[in-house]
């Protein structure tokens, strides 16, 4: 670890804001570099600097004064064109690297950058390595315990998850009982559990009374530097409003935003909730 602080580029949502908090209270130092147009204007609480995302000079100028040598991404950015960047000197030089980073898919930008970021010698690291608090606990949190279904469900949504791991799939599955009715595609986690609500409401999924599980874990030989699943509030809200009765993700391998917002949702919606051991799924 590195003994200066972490800096952390910072995109939209509360995750950085939190994740900085996290980190101060594991004794880590941090310094916050707000994307302009993206990042939560609360990142100002903290050491910080603005940069529009083309101002490639300024942001590792000021990483360098600031001591920082690792570097965590993280929240949304919305892909800029070219002309948006605001490219300052040092950005200009690098344009045809960004230009090949803007021309790829997400995962091929993400890997780029951290590419472009450690050839000018920094390190890239997760925000679970920074703030390890943010992972989701071995077992339940929140206030009610899993019935037969649904640990039944837990165990089918897994197998499938880690059947489909090689061809890189999404993270995430739904199941009713021993039966997987949905699986994540290009749509994400909320996309696919607003579409379970679909199936649920035009009656293309039968069942008595409320049922399901939502299971997310991370893909075998997933890069958790720049892909660290996640759920948060959103997640929750939508698997109550999709019918669901429990959510199981991967202990120490997901991210859960605004935790305490979570659990007492969860509480509220009853919803069973927790963190499966690595033991459960590796095996799988």
């Amino acid at each position: 670890m590195s003994s200066g602080p972490v800096g952390f580029i910072c995109g939209s949502g509360r995750l950085p804001i939190e994740a900085a908090d996290a980190a101060i209270a594991a004794g880590r130092a941090v310094f916050l570099i707000g994307l302009r147009g993206a990042a939560d204007p609360e990142i100002e609480r903290f050491p910080h600097t603005w940069v529009r995302l083309g101002e490639v000079g300024k942001l590792f100028k000021a990483l360098d004064g600031a001591g920082a040598r690792e570097i965590t991404l993280l929240g949304g950015v919305q892909r800029p064109s070219i002309r948006d960047l605001g490219l300052d000197m040092t950005g200009l030089v690098a344009m045809p690297e960004l230009k090949r980073l803007l021309s790829g898919g997400d995962d091929k930008l993400l890997r780029g950058l951290v590419t472009f970021v450690e050839s000018r010698g920094y390190r890239v690291i997760g925000v679970h390595e920074a703030a390890p608090d943010l992972l989701a606990p071995e077992g339940i949190f929140g206030a009610h315990e899993a019935d037969a279904e649904s640990a039944a469900g837990v165990s089918a949504a897994m197998n499938v998850l880690a059947a489909l791991g090689p061809f890189d799939v999404g993270q995430a599955a739904v199941a009713l009982g021993a039966r997987v009715v949905a699986i994540e595609a290009a749509e994400g986690t909320d996309g696919m559990l607003r579409r379970v609500a679909r199936m649920v409401e035009k009656r293309r999924l039968r069942r008595d009374g409320r049922g399901g599980v939502l299971v997310k874990l991370p893909k075998p030989g997933q890069d958790l530097r720049i892909d660290l699943p996640a759920i948060g509030p959103r997640t929750i809200e939508l698997a109550i409003q999709a019918g669901l009765s429990a959510v199981a993700v991967a202990a120490g391998g997901v991210l859960i935003a605004e935790k305490a917002k979570v659990v007492a949702m969860a509480v509220e919606g009853r919803l069973f909730v927790a963190g499966v051991p690595q033991s459960a799924y590796a095996a799988s």
